[in-house]
């Protein structure tokens, strides 16, 4: 089913007909309603020219202990954490140390020989068609598997679903296999790859890759899934502890940084910026109009990705023509995020005349 906003996401501009700012932020107030109170809740953030519109928490990133959210609280990302890993291959790339057109197979040598032909390029836009680990699950399995489990899995089948390519399939593998390369390139853990070349240069000093064992997460969201009409704590699932996927605990306020660093070469270079924000292939399969870049879906002039995880759902939604972005971080299973932040989007924005 197509969603009819999107399409407007793309063709919206910033204009002096605008809603003050004093009535806006009422009203982004309002559509986050369903956030605020005894709830799990969500922070928000509205850059314009980077600075900050709306910033604030709603409802409450720990249930139990009554603890509210603020701009300063720490999300599981979920699927967000895909534009990192894909940012982390093309620092290797820049640093002479992959090639994306390398095969996967090359850098994970017990992956089976259906693999010689998948090249990073593929996994970083979803094309590579491999198997998704989810279909090699033992069933009944209940324990975390980590990206090590993922890749036993894969090494023991030769299936997969169409020619390295050919066609678009989102795959939480692929970035899974790719975390594991950027260790291989580099001779770092992953979350040590992304602390050094990443979150550190850019200040993001409360963000990390979560491993279950190293440094804990500060101001922490725990997440929440609705029941029976109550709240139930649903903070980790069998594929929580898998990292390239979706692995990285961030606040909207260390987004602002990681957002900035993409309009400049402080992080990436042009060419890879480009890369990253280059369709390279249609999405299908999905409720909603875009094309895949690496790690950044694109629909119009937007640049977005959404995450979702067990008692987590979010999404970054980026107007780069415009130096808009929204940020919108939830600890719980509903309402769909990506929505709400179009609808906030319009109080920014002015239609384009017809």
């Amino acid at each position: 089913m197509r969603m009819p906003r999107l399409i407007f996401a793309a063709t919206i501009l910033l204009g002096s007909c605008a809603a003050t700012a004093t009535d806006a932020a009422q009203h982004t107030d309002h559509l986050m309603r369903k956030y605020a109170g005894d709830v799990p809740g969500a922070s928000l953030l509205v850059l314009k020219d980077g600075k900050p519109l709306v910033r604030r928490g709603y409802g409450m990133a720990n249930m139990e202990q009554h603890i509210a959210a603020t701009p300063a609280t720490d999300y599981r990302l979920a699927s967000v954490s895909k534009q990192f890993t894909a940012a982390a291959i093309l620092l290797l790339a820049e640093d002479g140390k992959l090639k994306l057109d390398d095969s996967i197979r090359h850098w994970l040598p017990s992956l089976p020989g259906l693999a010689d032909k998948v090249t990073l390029r593929e996994l970083l836009s979803h094309t590579g068609g491999m198997i998704d680990d989810e279909e090699r699950r033992p069933p009944g399995t209940t324990g975390q598997l980590d990206d090590q489990d993922v890749l036993r899995m894969l090494s023991a089948t030769s299936k997969s679903y169409f020619a390295p390519g050919t066609a678009y399939r989102y795959s939480n593998t692929g970035y899974v296999l790719l975390g594991l390369v950027v260790e291989k390139a580099s001779g770092e853990s992953l979350p040590a790859f992304m602390q050094q070349r990443i979150f550190k240069p850019l200040h993001m000093d409360h963000t990390l890759m979560y491993v279950r064992g190293g440094p804990e997460v500060t101001n922490r969201a725990y997440g929440y899934s609705e029941e029976g009409g109550h709240w139930k704590r649903t903070d980790q699932s069998v594929t929580s502890a898998t990292r390239g996927d979706g692995g990285i605990y961030s606040s909207i306020d260390d987004l602002a940084r990681w957002d900035a660093a993409l309009y400049d070469d402080r992080l990436l270079s042009d060419a890879s910026r480009k890369l990253a924000f280059s369709p390279h292939v249609k999405v299908v399969g999905e409720p909603y109009e875009a094309s895949y870049g690496f790690g950044w879906r694109i629909t119009g002039d937007t640049l977005w990705h959404s995450g979702e995880s067990i008692g987590f759902r979010n999404v970054i939604v980026r107007w780069p023509k415009q130096h808009l972005t929204i940020i919108l971080l939830s600890n719980r299973n509903e309402p769909e995020p990506y929505r709400t932040v179009l609808a906030i989007a319009e109080q920014f924005i002015a239609h384009r005349p017809s």
